[in-house]
């Protein structure tokens, strides 16, 4: 096989796959993986693709428009649900204090919270700390509930605080446990955002925390935004749902994501690097 056309072959499989590893197209070509990387540099240049550590992914994969939180929630709901019910099953036994990322995941968590605070903290009041509008509206004046907003200026998109008032808040305490939401995730890329202020909030956040958790829907699984909040190994649990696991574990897949459907093999690379994978 010629060069131009082994590119428009690994092209084509960006196309489907939306990401693909120098290893098994080297492989695949029966060529050496010096060689693909000389391949994706050319079909980058032609805008085919974007190289990352390892591979590549489609354009698209790295590209996709910040949607307002209003109109994240209303999307991919039924799994959303069960992700917030199986992240409180997450939380240890007698926590006392939970920060909460913005997101329409972590809402409805908020909203789980509102209704069984007490559970958590065995009586005593437990301390939900928040940047996010919408999750603070949910919890003023629960009963059982101490709520910590934290301040600076709110985006819009999102509804969160952000910037470095947000940033020092947060790092000044030490809370049990942190639950964030993700644009994206991977085993090669780690956990990731668009924002650059968000991450920012979000690497306070998982400073913060003695747990740290992950809830994300299975839509994210294999996409890269530009800024990366957290690596694998500083992410205790990562919660999302069975479409992940694709097909053969009983679950959907997930066509309408962003990476195209996740595979088992990005599952494995998870649970390869310690990521304790619950699939809600």
């Amino acid at each position: 096989m010629y060069a131009p056309e082994r590119q428009a072959a690994i092209a084509a499989r960006v196309g489907r796959q939306a990401r693909v590893s120098v290893s098994d197209l080297a492989a695949e070509h029966a060529v050496t993986t010096e060689t693909v990387r000389r391949d994706l540099a050319v079909l980058e240049r032609a805008g085919a693709l974007r190289r990352v550590h390892g591979g590549a992914v489609s354009p698209a994969a790295l590209a996709v428009p910040e949607t307002r939180v209003e109109e994240r929630d209303r999307i991919a709901s039924d799994a959303k649900d069960r992700i917030a019910a199986a992240a409180l099953g997450q939380l240890p036994p007698g926590t006392t204090s939970v920060a909460l990322d913005a997101g329409s995941t972590t809402g409805r968590l908020a909203g789980l919270l509102a209704t069984s605070p007490a559970a958590l903290a065995e009586g005593a009041a437990l301390v939900v700390v928040t940047h996010a509008v919408h999750l603070a509206a949910r919890l003023v004046g629960v009963p059982g509930v101490e709520l910590q907003l934290v301040g600076g200026r709110v985006r819009p998109t999102t509804q969160a605080a952000v910037g470095a008032e947000a940033v020092r808040a947060l790092d000044d305490l030490r809370v049990d446990v942190a639950v964030l939401g993700a644009n994206g995730f991977s085993a090669e890329a780690g956990f990731t955002t668009p924002d650059a202020e968000e991450a920012a909030v979000k690497r306070a956040l998982v400073r913060s925390a003695g747990l740290v958790v992950v809830v994300a829907d299975a839509r994210k699984a294999g996409r890269q935004d530009l800024h990366r909040f957290a690596r694998l190994e500083e992410v205790d649990v990562l919660v999302t749902d069975t479409a992940l696991d694709g097909p053969a574990a009983g679950g959907a897949p997930v066509d309408d994501a962003p990476g195209g459907p996740a595979s088992t093999a990005e599952l494995e690379a998870l649970r390869a690097a310690g990521v304790d994978l619950v699939l809600a």
